[in-house]
């Protein structure tokens, strides 16, 4: 796709005005680092306080009546589990068992749902919800009218609760749990994020993206945060394990393969891949999701060979440089019949030279997102 077809934020200005380096993601141009650097933005959201732009990420509505008991229907995770109010993590599947996507979904009400998608993935399936619907139930494309962003980090409960203020005489940050969200002077707050640290994720009109980006930003600045961009939270949450779709999850690789077999409602009688995923779950999945460690000097990549013995066992879904552990760390599919167990030692192939790894189960860093 070229630069020019790109779809760009509603904050696309600022990010320029900051220094920012643009890369593609999703079809959008977004920000990947700005000019002090992943590290020092990764460091600031483990330590203080960051602030994204998430704008990419989908935003489909679906209302009507039932609207919550057909995306039930059709997504993995039994939201019969949550109330109005609370968000879930949540996995569409193909019919063979595969990940088109991973999304969050908000609860609004039993009759409107708000699905979070990733960007590349937002039209195939907002797409498949309307084909899907019932009469009555409406699924409309809201990507271009809402932003999102995310503020993630030790510090950021003051920074979310100053920009809404009070509302009816009480602090609607500090009351909200994990994976709860509220409505506030025309924000969707809600606790979650894809950092391992405490943070919030605001849904808002395009229209008063920038105001809230600069209070945010300003914020921030006065805390020791930053603005961060999308390189950073690729390692941020790869340091947690947390998948990342197109890498850790795709057609061809199943929830069980990827070790998000928790997100899925087993019990439910009807979602999207549920035979395929049944069979696989009684047949036991072929390769599993392992974390490795570094121990030798490098840098594991996605798609590189993971070794046993000069065999090969698996290959890596995800690679970076820790700047918390300062050592690189990597996602892999491992095959389950090489009978690789934690903490056992492996190699990954880096360009023809073997880095020295540890098996470990994710995450690599502590979570504190509750």
């Amino acid at each position: 796709m070229d630069d020019q077809d790109l779809l760009t934020s509603p904050l696309h200005d600022r990010h320029v005005a900051l220094g920012a380096t643009l890369g593609a993601f999703g079809g959008w141009s977004m920000p990947l680092s700005y000019p002090d650097g992943t590290v020092a933005e990764h460091t600031a959201v483990r330590t203080a306080v960051g602030v994204f732009d998430v704008s990419h990420l989908g935003k489909v509505s679906v209302s009507g009546p039932g609207a919550a008991a057909f995306v039930n229907r059709c997504f993995s995770a039994d939201m019969s589990r949550i109330e109005p109010g609370q968000a879930q993590y949540n996995l569409v599947c193909t019919d063979t068992g595969g990940v088109l996507d991973d999304v969050i979904v908000y609860l609004v009400d039993r009759d409107d749902v708000l699905v979070v998608p990733n960007a590349a993935n937002a039209a195939a399936v907002a797409a498949r919800l309307r084909a899907a619907a019932p009469d009555g139930v409406e699924v409309i494309d809201r990507h271009r009218e809402l932003a999102v962003l995310a503020v993630q980090g030790p510090r950021s409960p003051e920074l979310v609760g100053e920009l809404l203020g009070p509302v009816n005489g009480r602090n609607v940050v500090e009351a909200l749990d994990y994976m709860s969200f509220t409505e506030a002077n025309q924000l969707w707050v809600c606790r979650s994020g894809y950092t391992g640290e405490r943070g919030y994720e605001l849904i808002l009109p395009a229209a008063l993206a920038g105001e809230a980006w600069d209070a945010l930003v300003d914020g921030a600045r006065r805390v020791d945060g930053r603005p961060a961009g999308l390189a950073a939270r690729d390692t941020l949450r790869t340091e947690m394990g947390y998948p990342l779709h197109g890498q850790e999850l795709t057609t061809e690789i199943s929830p069980l393969q990827a070790g998000s077999a928790w997100a899925v409602g087993w019990d439910k009688p009807e979602f999207w891949g549920r035979e395929a995923l049944l069979a696989e779950r009684a047949a036991g999945p072929k390769r599993r999701l392992r974390g490795l460690l570094a121990t030798g000097r490098g840098v594991p990549r996605a798609g590189m060979d993971v070794l046993v013995g000069g065999e090969r066992v698996g290959v890596t879904t995800s690679g970076t440089f820790s700047p918390t552990l300062r050592t690189g760390i990597a996602l892999a599919l491992v095959d389950t019949d090489a009978g690789v167990a934690l903490d056992a030692p492996v190699t990954v192939d880096v360009r023809g030279r073997e880095l020295a790894c540890t098996v470990v189960k994710p995450p690599f860093v502590p979570s504190h997102v509750r």
